[in-house]
C-alpha cells in the first residue's frame, strides 16, 4: 500500500498544487484517466461553515484535484455531497456558498441532483441494502476528500467516516438510530464504505480538528496532504498522526481484523513523517473511557457497568441556543424540541450519538456524564 504525505505550510494554491501532483504521480493515478471519465468528487462538507475553521474539506485542496484532472483531459468532474441536514437544493446551495465552493465553478459542476437509488449489499452483509445518492452511484471514479478531524462518536474521522455523507439528508440520523452502539456503527459505516469504493482519498490535514469533533473541535494543524487508493490502511496511518491509538478506533479496528486495513504493508513515499508531532485533545465523550486499562478478564463486566455509569449525554447551555432547530432536526430518536426559541431534552431514549452537538452551529451542546 502506497501512502503519500507531502508538507504544506498553508492554504495556498501554490503550495498544495504541487503535492496533489506529486502524489498522483506516486499513486498512479494519471493511468487511471481516460477523456470519457465522470469523475464524482466526494468532500466534507458536514454544515455551512467557512474555510477559515477546521470544519470541512478546503476548497483549494479540491480545486488543486480539478486543475490536475484538467491537465488530464477529465472535463466531466461533479462535486457531490449531503450534509448533515436536508438534502434538496436550497440547503445545499447554502452549504455550496458558505463552504466556499461556488468558487470551483464552472470547471465543477455542483452537484443539483438530489435523488438517491438503493444498492444491494455483498452476501453476509448486516445491512442488505443502502440508499445512496445518486451522482455516486453515476461516476465512474470517485475521489474522496475528507477532513482530518477527532468525533464525538466515533473518535475519529477520516476516509472512511466521510463516505457516510453518500447516505442522503436526514437518512443518517436514521442509521444512527438503527445501529446506535458504536461497534454495530463502525460495522455500518465499514459496509457502506466498502459498497462506494472510491478509488483515490486524499485527506485534508492542512489544519485538522481535535477536542469536540467534527464540528465543535478547535484547530490543530498538520500541514500535511495524504493521499491513498487504500483508504482503510491510511486511516489507521492517519490515526496514528494524531497521537491516537489505530486498535481503539473502533471502525478502525474492525478494518484491521477483517484484512481491509494492512498497516504492515504501508510503503511511505512523499515527505518523512514531521518530527514532534503532538497528540490531539479526545473529544469529551472519550475522556472517561477506562476500559483500555482494564486486564483482559475484567473488560466485559467493567463494560456493562461503565455503560450506565459513564454515559455521555448531550447537554444544552440555554445561553447560546439561539433555537434554530438544528439539534432537533438531526435527533434520531427525536428527543428534542424547540419551545420558547430554546431546545428542550429528555434524557429518556436518547442514544448518544451526538448528531445534536456535530449539527449545533452554536457550539451550545456539550457533554455531561451521568456520573
Amino acid at each position: 500500500m502506497i501512502q503519500t504525505l507531502y508538507n504544506v505550510p498553508e492554504y495556498k494554491e501554490e503550495l498544495i498544487y504541487p503535492a496533489i501532483c506529486k502524489s498522483m504521480e506516486a499513486l498512479g493515478i494519471a493511468e487511471d484517466m481516460r477523456p470519457d471519465l465522470k469523475v464524482v468528487i466526494k468532500p466534507n462538507l458536514v454544515m455551512a461553515k467557512s474555510p477559515k475553521f477546521p470544519v470541512t474539506t478546503h476548497p483549494l485542496v479540491i480545486k488543486a484535484v480539478v486543475r490536475w484532472l484538467n491537465e488530464h483531459g477529465i472535463t466531466d468532474i461533479t462535486l457531490a455531497e449531503s450534509s448533515g441536514g436536508l438534502y434538496n437544493a436550497e440547503y445545499m446551495k447554502n452549504i455550496y456558498h458558505v463552504c466556499g465552493m461556488k468558487q470551483l465553478e464552472p470547471e465543477v459542476k455542483l452537484n443539483m441532483d438530489f435523488s438517491a437509488q438503493t444498492v444491494n449489499c455483498k452476501p453476509g452483509f448486516a445491512n442488505h441494502s443502502f440508499h445512496i445518492i445518486s451522482p455516486i452511484l453515476n461516476a465512474d471514479y470517485i475521489i474522496n476528500i475528507c477532513k482530518l478531524k477527532t468525533h464525538s462518536m466515533t473518535g475519529y474521522s477520516g476516509g472512511i467516516k466521510n463516505l457516510f455523507g453518500t447516505i442522503p439528508g436526514l437518512e443518517k440520523p436514521q442509521m444512527h438510530y438503527r445501529w446506535p452502539d458504536l461497534k454495530d456503527f463502525s460495522r455500518m459505516l465499514l459496509e457502506l464504505a466498502q459498497t462506494v469504493n472510491p478509488d483515490l482519498t486524499i485527506i485534508d490535514a492542512i489544519d485538522a480538528m481535535e477536542g469536540n469533533g467534527p464540528t465543535g473541535g478547535t484547530s490543530h494543524p498538520l500541514h500535511l496532504l495524504l493521499a491513498a487508493r487504500d483508504f482503510y490502511t491510511q486511516d489507521y496511518f492517519a490515526a496514528g498522526l494524531m497521537g491516537l491509538d489505530p486498535m481503539e478506533i473502533e471502525m478502525i479496528r474492525q478494518a484491521v481484523d477483517s484484512g481491509l486495513a494492512k498497516p504492515d504493508e504501508i510503503t511511505l513515499k512523499g515527505d518523512p513523517v514531521p518530527e514532534g508531532l503532538t497528540p490531539f485533545q479526545v473529544p469529551d465523550t472519550k475522556k472517561l473511557d477506562f476500559s483500555g486499562v482494564m486486564p483482559d478478564f475484567l473488560k466485559k463486566p467493567f463494560a456493562k457497568i461503565a455503560a450506565r455509569l459513564f454515559k455521555s449525554y448531550p447537554q444544552l447551555n440555554p445561553s447560546l441556543c439561539v433555537g434554530c432547530g438544528k439539534c432537533a432536526e438531526s435527533c434520531p430518536a427525536h428527543i428534542i424540541k424547540i419551545e420558547n426559541k430554546k431546545a428542550k431534552f429528555k434524557k429518556k431514549g436518547c442514544i448518544s450519538c451526538f448528531c445534536c452537538q456535530e449539527m449545533c452551529p452554536m457550539k451550545a451542546i456539550s457533554v455531561k456524564k451521568a456520573l
